[in-house]
């Protein structure tokens, strides 16, 4: 494994997208080893944060097929999957493969969606397959679902239940822009005039050779001890209504993996366990007061409280 064609390509893809959205290189660089790493990213913020700027500009990035959902009450399953139509000059049914039949798909606020078609959605995401009339076909490789919702707006929307929130990898907020950053942003160019200038900068067949390389990384037992002691705690915390699932374990040993190679480093450091808990397992640890925000609170006062193993000598 070379560490230095994982800092290229993160490299690239930071320098792509940091070119429409500006002052975000982390979150992009968090969405970059999300992709890597074979997961999904729930991107959840105020309106008009450029989530689905983001979104687009890593997609076009990357290469390969992408496809835009726009969630709304009235979407139903097979608007995701595909369908069976009957070509009458042929004489037989034919399969119409639908939007979820693509690299990379947008699913523009998720939670406006009934959860009847969040399941279709969700259930794709997990099996890497979708079923339609009884017969199973194979998602593109590599495969990343990008889920948007506002965290805000509850009319009229149908909240995504902690089961389903557990399936997405990460969880990511952009936040506001600083102001020398904001005034840069109102003098220059529309943002669509600049993301019809972006080419893709990597190529499919890279992203998954550094998918399967990635595993190459190296965990010592007391780092993994470590990341293990982080979900034992949130599964005893008093203050979280419910600990971390194992899928959740695995999410984040994998993602200290493709930080690590990301940091030019064959190994894991209990650094980079600290610095994807938060995105990773955020979302997975549920508050016993009922808010992401109290749970997120708990989750970084067992980072801040936990000892971290040092090297030993």
């Amino acid at each position: 494994m070379d560490p230095k064609r994982f800092q290229d390509y993160t490299r690239r893809l930071v320098d792509s997208c940091g070119r429409i959205i500006i002052g975000k290189d982390e979150a992009i660089r968090q969405i970059v080893v999300c992709f890597l790493a074979g997961g999904h990213v729930l991107l959840e913020d105020l309106p008009g944060t450029g989530k689905t700027m983001l979104l687009r500009a890593f997609a076009r990035s990357i290469g390969g097929e992408f496809r835009r959902i726009q969630f709304t009450p009235d979407l139903l399953p097979s608007d995701l999957t595909g369908i069976n139509f009957y070509n009458q000059p042929a004489g037989k049914f034919e399969f119409r493969p639908g939007p979820l039949f693509a690299n990379v798909v947008l699913a523009d606020e998720i939670n406006r969606a009934t959860p009847r078609t969040q399941s279709a959605l969700l259930e794709c995401m997990e099996e890497r397959q979708i079923t339609v009339d009884g017969e199973s076909y194979p998602v593109r490789k590599p495969f990343l679902v990008m889920a948007t919702q506002n965290p805000i707006e509850s009319y009229g929307t149908f909240p995504l239940p902690e089961a389903q929130v557990d399936r997405f990898f990460m969880r990511l907020s952009l936040g506001w822009l600083e102001r020398e950053q904001e005034l840069e942003v109102l003098s220059r160019p529309a943002s669509r005039v600049l993301l019809e200038e972006i080419t893709p900068v990597v190529t499919l067949e890279e992203t998954e050779a550094l998918a399967a390389e990635a595993a190459e990384v190296a965990v010592s037992r007391d780092v993994a001890d470590y990341l293990m002691d982080i979900i034992d705690q949130t599964r005893s915390s008093q203050t979280a209504l419910c600990g971390v699932s194992t899928r959740g374990a695995l999410c984040l040993y994998r993602a200290a993996q493709i930080t690590a190679a990301m940091e030019g480093r064959s190994y894991v450091i209990p650094e980079d366990v600290r610095r994807e808990a938060l995105p990773v397992l955020g979302h997975r640890v549920g508050a016993a007061a009922g808010s992401a925000a109290e749970g997120e609170k708990a989750l970084r006062k067992i980072l801040e409280t936990l000892p971290v193993p040092l090297e030993a000598l």
